[in-house]
């Protein structure tokens, strides 16, 4: 059984900074309400509950939804890294398309502490992750001949949309000269890599049938979405664009825009993992937005932005709203459903029909999605 799966409710919360964001429990809560507010439901006709997290214990799933009320529900735990928010989407997406039920919540939250969110600049070295991202941008400068300034314009173009968007957590305007200021590691700055945030989102996914007798009309649907994980050549010794996820991204987006009928170039509005400026700019080219050695000009042309083809992360992405590790896949699903729905407010890219998704966790998985509105 193969049904077609509605987004019929997106909460979510405002990201802060690590350590005064307040109980993971409480924000989990707040998302969860929020999305069940904008489904206009119950939460007694929820069936099932998908919790993710990272920062927690084993039963830091059941703590959050239980705040939303006992019902006897399954919740399931989701601890993934950076994409367990995508994860617990992925999971709920199925059990409605098989028929394991009629309505489920998703929710992601996130709530590390300062302490733990400054470990990884101790000791003056960079985390693993950061030396990757920026051994890839060393290896696309070096095959295509771009430039440093290219890779900073891509930190520009967050803060500019994010400006727009009140759950961001940097809102602040950035000039080209200040984010190539502070170098971290050679070609990338410390602007150019995302932060740790505390925050929560939700989302409620149904079937057909479900929203015809709660007489919800014209939802935004999942059209596909696929996931992928780890490759024999992830961790490719001089390969670094391999390893910050380049060939996962592929891969996923090509079967979803099989499975879907639609291509890359029909696609109006992106929310992607943009861990750091070169995840971004190597994600333009693995999601099919522009040929290999073409990014550069994209990003010159002004084609990932308001007037472009289309508009990447219009929520400011990871690199300014943060990025709370469960709660992130949820939040790029909440932005794009206000997008397709025509509800962004001032950040609402025109006449948006189609929306991708893109979210992973390095050394671990990657979940692309599309969504649609009739």
């Amino acid at each position: 059984m193969n049904r077609r799966v509605n987004v019929i409710g997106v909460g979510m919360t405002p990201f802060t900074v690590p350590g005064v964001g307040g109980r993971y429990y409480d924000l989990a809560a707040e998302a969860g309400r929020l999305a069940l507010q904008d489904a206009g439901i119950e939460y007694r006709w929820v069936e099932a509950a998908y919790a993710g997290f990272v920062h927690g214990d084993s039963l830091s799933g059941q703590r959050g939804v239980a705040e939303l009320g006992l019902t006897g529900i399954p919740i399931i735990n989701v601890s993934n890294h950076g994409s367990s928010g995508s994860t617990a989407l992925y999971l709920a997406r199925q059990a409605i398309e098989h028929g394991i039920a009629e309505c489920v919540l998703a929710v992601g939250f996130e709530t590390p502490s300062a302490e733990s969110a400054g470990q990884h600049w101790q000791d003056g070295e960079s985390p693993i992750a950061t030396e990757l991202c920026a051994r890839a941008a060393r290896e696309y400068m070096q095959r295509y001949g771009a430039r440093k300034e290219t890779f900073a314009m891509i930190a520009v173009k967050s803060r500019e949309h994010a400006a727009l968007n009140p759950y961001a957590l940097h809102r602040q305007p950035l000039s080209l000269e200040t984010v190539l200021e502070e170098e971290v590691c050679a070609p990338l700055t410390r602007l150019q890599y995302c932060s740790s945030a505390c925050g929560a989102a939700a989302v409620v996914l149904c079937s057909d049938e479900f929203a015809r007798k709660r007489g919800i009309s014209d939802p935004v649907f999942i059209a596909a979405q696929a996931m992928t994980t780890d490759l024999s050549g992830s961790f490719s010794e001089g390969c670094a664009n391999r390893a910050v996820g380049y060939e996962l991204g592929f891969a996923a987006a090509r079967d979803v825009y099989e499975r879907a009928g639609i291509g890359p170039e029909e696609v109006d509005v992106c929310e992607l993992h943009d861990g750091s400026t070169a995840s971004e700019i190597l994600l333009y080219e693995a999601l099919g937005f522009c040929r290999q050695g073409d990014a550069e000009k994209l990003v010159e042309d002004g084609d990932n932005t308001y007037g472009g083809n289309r508009v990447i992360n219009p929520s400011g992405g990871l690199l300014s709203m943060g990025h709370p590790l469960g709660a992130t896949g949820l939040a790029q699903c909440a932005e794009l459903v206000w997008q397709l729905r025509g509800t962004a407010a001032n950040r609402q890219v025109p006449y948006a029909r189609v929306a991708l998704q893109h979210n992973i966790s390095i050394g671990g998985a990657c979940v692309v999605t599309m969504y649609r509105c009739d």
